[in-house]
């Protein structure tokens, strides 16, 4: 894959697979939309995006260099980034997914709480791993120099909080195991027959998905984070609120409503059924609620003006109960 944006077509392939789902889904969820995106072009690094990101041996996740430089770049970043087409597309499938189920039960704005809380919680326990091996056992410092970059970390922990009270039973690479033990499963088979792979890097986000929900356990309500992100929703979404409301009427079908005249309507663009009080356009000679012709079922219809009395409730409501009982 060359990193200025030509794919082997796997890529196209998981885009069409994403299409697909997110069709079928009633309830499209955006940040699940958003992660998958971010990673796709960062891979990509199309265009300008090219030179605005940086290379990936500046993002590489390091232990002894994120401690021993600060360098909080490989910390955040590295999550986002990944080797080869084969390593973006299975990581992506997998968070398309566990993010669907997830932010469809959790909420877009809780989701997103979430994934910012397991992402620095998961790259944490990998640098506590590291540094605790180096420490206590002095053989172990590949670990602590080992480096690695893909959104999997993440993706364990996001497994294990979305089966942690599961009492199913799922299939892991053809292996029949419980669901609340599918993420250690998968930790075992992908480090045995997956070379390259970072076994402290799965290892840390499983320990993130089980301190998130222990936290979790110990709060009611919405976290922090949590709110502030439904006070930004709320305030980025208020103008489209604001502009559809404009246009929405109070009306049962497209060129009426029922019990009182809109004030812009004039004395001859309306006239008023007598059987169910719908008001029609003038040029209707039947009316579009009940089917009655106008003037029938009572005295002639008269025409509403905008300062007609209107009717009471109780009169609407017994009419219609009179119009339908005959």
């Amino acid at each position: 894959m060359d990193r200025r944006g030509r794919s082997r077509g796997m890529i196209p392939l998981l885009a069409l697979h994403t299409f697909s789902e997110y069709y079928r889904l009633r309830r499209k969820p955006p940040v699940t939309a958003g992660l998958l995106a971010a990673n796709t072009l960062i891979y990509l690094r199309p265009g300008a995006l090219d030179a605005l990101l940086p290379s990936m041996d500046e993002v590489f996740f390091n232990a002894h260099l994120i401690l021993e430089y600060k360098d909080l770049k490989r910390f955040f970043l590295s999550p986002f980034c990944h080797l080869g087409e084969p390593h973006l597309v299975y990581n992506m499938l997998s968070l398309l997914w566990k993010g669907t189920q997830l932010e469809s039960m959790m909420g877009s704005a809780e989701f997103a709480s979430m994934v910012a809380a397991l992402l620095a919680m998961s790259q944490g326990m990998t640098l506590l791993l590291s540094k605790s091996l180096c420490v206590f056992f002095d053989s172990n410092k590949a670990y602590y120099s080992e480096y690695s970059v893909g959104f999997s970390g993440i993706l364990f922990a996001m497994k294990v909080v979305l089966n942690a009270y599961s009492d199913e039973m799922t299939y892991v690479h053809g292996l029949l195991v419980p669901a609340r033990y599918a993420a250690w499963a998968e930790l075992i088979l992908i480090q045995m027959f997956v070379p390259g792979v970072s076994f402290i890097g799965h290892l840390g986000g499983i320990l993130a998905g089980i301190l998130y929900l222990r936290l979790k356990g110990l709060y009611s309500g919405s976290d922090p984070l949590t709110l502030l992100l439904k006070g930004l929703s709320g305030v980025v979404s208020w103008p489209f609120r604001f502009v559809r409301g404009l246009f929405r009427r109070r009306r049962i079908s497209g060129r009426g409503t029922v019990g009182r005249s809109p004030s812009g309507w004039s004395d001859s663009t309306t006239w008023r059924c007598q059987a169910c009080t719908y008001d029609n356009y003038g040029l209707l000679s039947v009316c579009e609620m009940c089917g009655m012709s106008r003037g029938v079922s009572g005295p002639p219809s008269r025409r509403v003006s905008p300062q007609s009395e209107d009717l009471s409730l109780e009169e609407l409501r017994r009419r219609r109960v009179e119009r339908f009982e005959q």
